[in-house]
């Protein structure tokens, strides 16, 4: 397992190489194009600050979720496609998919995700093994669901929905991803190298925004993935309600859209690569609370 697990990484890895011109070990021997250096960059902040207009968002947050997060609509959505018929198969997801507490049982199954599925032979995040369930236990073609995966307009995805359903049925749960799983540490040691590696046209990794305490860019403050608090800030709040767009979106969008950012090639949906680094840092998170599908910018 552990053997397949890290030729898939090297495999994504490589073909990252194959699209990045400048790499940490063999940097660029022209100067950068005006491009490059227009790129945002994390700079040095005092861990603890908090800018005017992080504090005020955080307030509006609070009131928006205790009056009525917007997610909850989407947890409804959810919840009527788990436990309806659907797909060519005819089948409910309710009476059919184990989310690994067993066939069907979704309270606290998201906070001990990613882990392990032996009848799928890898190990999966929350999102992943739904998608797998569509496809294997209801019918679903599987190019259809990763044609879209992620929303946008008035357009959400089915897994989102149904992501956002089991993700609030471990609210007040604490993050418990199974480490002593020797699958599952296999994947998260692969996480914690592909956060390390470095390459693209900025000759970023993952840890140049998030390896190291007291980075912002512009106003954001970025967490560090490698602590339990910065990784505890990394996943709360996936799946969330995006204020920008108008959308609900998932941790599998987060991680795609980082890629984005960092003009690295985009990774496949539900990938073994985006698995590795959900379980890296949600293991990081492991024994925090996880407070529910949540408000973003």
């Amino acid at each position: 397992m552990k053997q397949a697990l890290a030729l898939s990484a090297v495999a994504v890895i490589a073909l990252v190489a194959a699209s990045a011109p400048v790499l940490a070990q063999a940097p660029a021997a022209k100067p950068a194009p005006a491009a490059a250096k227009k790129a945002a960059k994390p700079v040095a902040a005092p861990v603890e600050e908090k800018d005017a207009a992080t504090l005020e968002f955080e307030k509006f947050r609070a009131k928006m979720i205790e009056e009525g997060n917007p997610a909850e609509l989407f947890e409804a959505q959810g919840e009527e496609m788990w436990k309806s018929s659907r797909g060519p198969k005819k089948v409910s997801l309710a009476t059919s998919c184990d989310l690994g507490l067993g066939v069907g049982v979704v309270k606290g199954a998201y906070v001990q995700m990613p882990r392990y599925f032996a009848d799928a032979g890898k190990v999966m995040d929350a999102e992943r093994r739904i998608v797998w369930c569509m496809v294997e236990k209801q019918g679903f073609k599987e190019a259809d669901l990763h044609a879209k995966p992620f929303g946008s307009g008035t357009y959400t995805p089915d897994q989102t929905s149904l992501v956002t359903y089991v993700a609030a049925n471990s609210k007040d749960m604490k993050f418990a991803v199974p480490l002593k799983d020797p699958h599952v540490k296999d994947v998260y040691e692969i996480g914690k190298e592909t956060v390390a590696y470095r390459a693209g046209p900025y000759d970023f990794s993952c840890n140049t925004c998030h390896g190291a305490d007291g980075k912002r860019i512009r106003m954001q403050q970025l967490p560090n993935i490698s602590t339990q608090k910065g990784a505890a800030t990394a996943v709360l709040g996936w799946p969330g309600y995006r204020m920008t767009g108008n959308v609900m979106l998932t941790s599998q969008w987060r991680m795609n859209d980082c890629f984005r950012q960092q003009r690295f090639p985009e990774p496949k949906y539900a990938s073994d690569t985006v698995t590795a680094l959900l379980t890296y840092m949600t293991a990081n998170a492991n024994g925090t609370t996880y407070t529910g599908p949540g408000i973003k910018r």
